[in-house]
């Protein structure tokens, strides 16, 4: 419990009506979750505003009541604060109500377009074998040293942020490494954390659904390393050409990371193959498991990570040697009849999938086939499925458009708009199956001996979203299970 003056020590309050000496047990932003001694934080949502249920929670006796906009009728009982911007104000309020969890431990966050998963995956495990109690906050899942904790979004909101980081707290975690979407800088989820620092991985298109424009998605992405303080540092990918512009005005100590330019920390690679890639990291060779140019960027930014946090580099590099990439990330089976390599990988958006696509070209013999499943979720941006389309096409020998999550769309509608960026000298390679199952079940019927088929979209999701449910459905699983029934 906390009193509500010392809840809204660092929040700007514009109005205040009624007595600020109140117990709060909780901090809510849905009214529904409101009962008495609730704090009721009235948010401005995408499809619903809160300041409309400010009524009810009064009803449900919230200790106080926060919001842009006051009622014009005020309840006699409820204390009602106004301030400028909710999501800031539950940010700070969330934070304070915690004790400031992550000024008690190093949190770094990492931003970008693709990487994100990856990157805290493997710090997480660099650390655990350092030996440190760590945390991670992911989109595939968070951790408390090897205890597991679902995940629901990329960024958990604010209240829900700052409960995770107080546990990691509680359970002595040094460090916690965590993806930061730009969709949360927007809606100010990290509002009241402190960083210790902050690593960019790149920038392509995703998410114009929610931003609008590219520029806006810049922006929130900037906006992350706007907000690391003096004393953090941030880690910059050198060969993204929007580099510059992350840490214009920033206050942290920047460093940069390359594989093609003189940086702070350097790599080269040297080799890469299904079994892995070998580099060259600041004069130092090693062979690591994970596959792909990509995945030589994120190995690189988490040794940056450690080295700037302290550790030892040669130790430091000895552990990502022998570690595993994500769950859905590059993540490959073989069979066992026809030696067929089959390939989950989470690229939901064109530069991820050119990305993995071109690592199988580089990783291929002339005579293996690389046949392409490949889908767009609904309820995004649209202006990426026929890009995505034609990229399959121009580096797969046969392509299948299937169903990835409609959503609320019509799954044939997705298709639709994929199809129009097949080329008329792709069309005989190309397949439109609008059921997923059925289109992994056609790619393994086409594979031959030795072939490579990628799944793309998904990765680690074991679900399928279709009309607001989401019914049991694994890439990998399904995959398996398909090559085993056809005896390949």
């Amino acid at each position: 419990m906390q009193l509500l003056q010392d809840i809204l020590k660092d929040v700007t309050v514009l109005e205040s009506h009624g007595p600020l000496h109140v117990p709060v047990e909780s901090i809510a932003f849905d009214s529904r979750q409101v009962q008495e001694g609730v704090l009721f934080v009235a948010m401005r949502g995408v499809q619903v505003d809160g300041h409309d249920f400010m009524a009810r929670a009064a009803e449900a006796k919230a200790a106080a009541i926060v919001c842009e906009e006051l009622p014009a009728d005020l309840a006699e009982d409820v204390t009602y604060i106004k301030v400028n911007n909710s999501g800031q104000a539950l940010g700070l309020m969330a934070s304070a109500f915690y004790g400031h969890p992550s000024r008690k431990l190093k949190l770094v966050g990492v931003t970008g377009t693709n990487g994100k998963t990856t990157s805290v995956t493997l710090l997480h495990k660099l650390f655990r074998e350092l030996g440190y109690h760590v945390g991670m906050i992911s989109t595939v899942q968070n951790q408390i040293d090897e205890a597991v904790i679902p995940s629901t979004h990329t960024t958990p909101d604010a209240v829900s942020l700052n409960a995770l980081l107080d546990k990691m707290v509680k359970a002595g975690c040094a460090y916690a490494f965590m993806e930061v979407s730009s969709h949360a800088m927007v809606q100010q989820r990290v509002a009241g954390i402190t960083f210790a620092g902050g690593v960019f991985t790149n920038i392509t298109h995703d998410h114009l659904d929610y931003h609008g424009t590219f520029d806006e998605y810049i922006k929130a992405k900037k906006s992350f390393f706007d907000m690391l303080p003096a004393g953090a540092f941030a880690l910059i990918n050198a060969d993204d050409k929007r580099s510059p512009v992350m840490v214009q005005n920033s206050k942290a100590d920047v460093r940069y990371f390359s594989l093609r330019k003189v940086t702070d920390f350097k790599a080269r690679l040297i080799d890469n193959t299904l079994q892995g890639l070998h580099l060259e990291i600041d004069g130092h060779e090693i062979w690591a498991k994970l596959i792909g140019a990509f995945n030589a960027y994120n190995l690189l930014g988490a040794y940056g990570v450690a080295v700037l946090l302290g550790e030892d580099p040669v130790e430091a590099l000895t552990i990502l040697s022998s570690l595993d990439t994500a769950a859905g990330r590059f993540d490959y089976i073989v069979s066992e009849t026809e030696q067929i390599t089959g390939i989950v990988d989470y690229a939901h958006t064109p530069d991820a999938l050119e990305n993995v696509l071109n690592t199988i070209q580089q990783i291929r013999t002339p005579l293996q086939t690389v046949i392409t499943i490949v889908g767009c979720g609904g309820n995004r941006d649209a202006t990426k499925r026929p890009v995505m389309a034609d990229i399959a096409c121009r580096l797969s020998d046969k392509v299948i458009l299937t169903s990835d999550n409609p959503r609320f769309e019509e799954p044939q509608a997705i298709l639709e708009d994929m199809q129009k960026g097949v080329k008329p000298l792709d069309f005989k390679k190309t397949l439109s199956v609008l059921d997923r199952r059925e289109a992994i079940r056609t790619a393994c019927m086409l594979a031959g001996k030795g072939d490579i088929i990628l799944v793309a979209g998904k990765g680690h999701e074991t679900y399928q979203e279709i009309k607001g449910v989401k019914y049991p459905f694994d890439d990998k699983q399904v995959l398996q299970e398909a090559l085993q029934q056809l005896g390949k």
